[in-house]
């Protein structure tokens, strides 16, 4: 399969809550990839701010007719620095090869907790 998909993502909604109202499972993102294709995916994500410039450096790896789910509230920079807390933001997802992004969020700021998923554009 040559892979289906595109090669640019965009979230226009992101946010890792600040609180997670005592819970034990704390809220957290997840950009979903999936490669059909067969060979592997080199992803880059920026992130955009209301108030600030954007930062990059965020990457992963999605295999051959694999999928990876990248946890926002772990991944790292190239410098080591997470994901603020707290803070608005969007995403900008490239890949080298196509692929296609789910963006997903567990929202544990309210005893309930929500979940949250759509297609990215």
């Amino acid at each position: 399969m040559d892979g289906n998909g595109k090669k640019q993502w965009f979230i226009p909604d992101a946010y890792f809550p600040a609180d997670d109202n005592g819970h034990t499972y704390i809220s957290h993102e997840a950009v979903c990839v999936l490669n059909t294709g067969d060979v592997e995916a080199n992803i880059d994500i920026t992130l955009y701010f209301e108030d600030r410039e954007p930062r990059t450096g965020f990457k992963a790896v999605c295999g051959a007719r694999r999928t990876n789910h990248i946890r926002m509230d772990r991944i790292l920079d190239v410098n080591g620095k997470g994901v603020d807390r707290g803070v608005p933001y969007a995403m900008l997802v490239e890949s080298d090869v196509p692929v296609i992004v789910q963006y997903s969020r567990c929202d544990t700021t309210q005893s309930e907790l929500a979940f949250m998923g759509l297609l990215a554009y």
